[in-house]
């Protein structure tokens, strides 16, 4: 997700609270003590959370030999990057060589630019502003500049009860909606779009901030492109979330349910590409089809074709790793 940073210098609170409020990454400030006494927030100060000339840097492109001291500064920090007359092409050229440059910039279209050059745009933006109204309108920028994922259908192959087995009810801090969900998957090779309990049901009321996700030791998608097993999810993490036009967004974990339960194994496949997951066999357990509505799993039948995408295998952590790795 791309970083929104909001500058308040000087110091306006009306801005910072706003700013808060929109959901910014941190705040560049003169004295983080006035962001204290707000909130818990992450501030750029002398005395914040990061550290001007420690590890955020400031360089101003005015040519070729500023474009190569943010570079080499981009290694040590974050590197806001500034300029009287904008143009593009020093912005893809920096952010051709590092994925830590922030762009400062004045209002909403310059962000958008920032946030798009050469499709994968600036790590994040300093917003220099005075208005309210545009810390706003940025924030809802950022929030829908998130990494997109490659949605595939998968074509079912296989459905089959498996017993009982622990899984794992992911409860979330976001209310969320038709034809979103959670990247769940056996392997880290291949993941399934799993829905969250938004729709209506004779026997249990929807819980729009709930996704059902799977078996304990199945691998979720989180929003750093990393993965974690569904049983190390904490209170406080993130998740991804994704639609099923691949555009996401990330959600806070409230909650982390594990309970002993009926099991079911999809399989499913796109080309030579398999994925697998272990569910609740339950009806109120959905996939994502391919038109972006939910499935039941207890309608699931071979042929039916839901969205899923496939990923670089092998994990080290969460983190893929380029090395031989058999995951079945």
């Amino acid at each position: 997700m791309k970083e929104f940073w909001v500058d308040i210098r000087p110091w306006n609170k009306d801005l910072a609270t706003t700013a808060i409020e929109s959901g910014a990454d941190a705040l560049v400030v003169e004295d983080a003590d006035a962001v204290r006494e707000l909130c818990r927030a992450r501030t750029v100060a002398p005395n914040g959370d990061l550290v001007p000339g420690q590890d955020v840097f400031e360089v101003e492109i005015t040519d070729k030999e500023t474009e190569e001291e943010a570079i080499a500064l981009s290694r040590r920090g974050y590197v806001i990057v500034r300029t009287h007359d904008w143009t593009v092409i020093p912005l893809e050229n920096l952010v051709a060589q590092s994925d830590r440059i922030v762009a400062a910039v004045h209002d909403a279209d310059e962000a958008a630019v920032a946030l798009n050059v050469l499709e994968r745009g600036v790590a994040g933006v300093l917003l220099q502003t005075g208005e309210p109204g545009d810390v706003r309108k940025v924030a809802r920028q950022i929030a829908a500049a998130g990494a997109r994922v490659a949605l595939t259908p998968f074509e079912i192959t296989r459905i089959v009860p498996v017993g009982m087995g622990d899984r794992v009810c992911v409860d979330t801090c976001s209310m969320l909606a038709d034809g979103q969900g959670m990247l769940v998957g056996n392997t880290s090779s291949a993941f399934l779009l799993v829905h969250p309990e938004t729709l209506e049901n004779p026997y249990v009321a929807p819980r729009p901030f709930r996704v059902n996700a799977g078996a304990v030791h199945a691998y979720i998608m989180l929003p750093d492109g990393k993965t974690a097993y569904l049983s190390e999810l904490a209170v406080g993490d993130h998740v991804l979330v994704a639609e099923s036009t691949g555009s996401t967004s990330e959600a806070v974990v409230g909650r982390v349910k594990i309970e002993r339960r009926p099991l079911l194994l999809v399989e499913a496949a796109a080309g030579d590409v398999t994925a697998t997951l272990v569910l609740q066999n339950a009806e109120t357990i959905r996939l994502v089809g391919e038109d972006g509505g939910p499935v039941s799993v207890v309608d699931l039948k071979e042929g039916d074709r839901v969205l899923g995408c496939a990923a670089e295998g092998g994990r080290h952590f969460g983190v893929a790793v380029r090395e031989t790795i058999l995951e079945k």
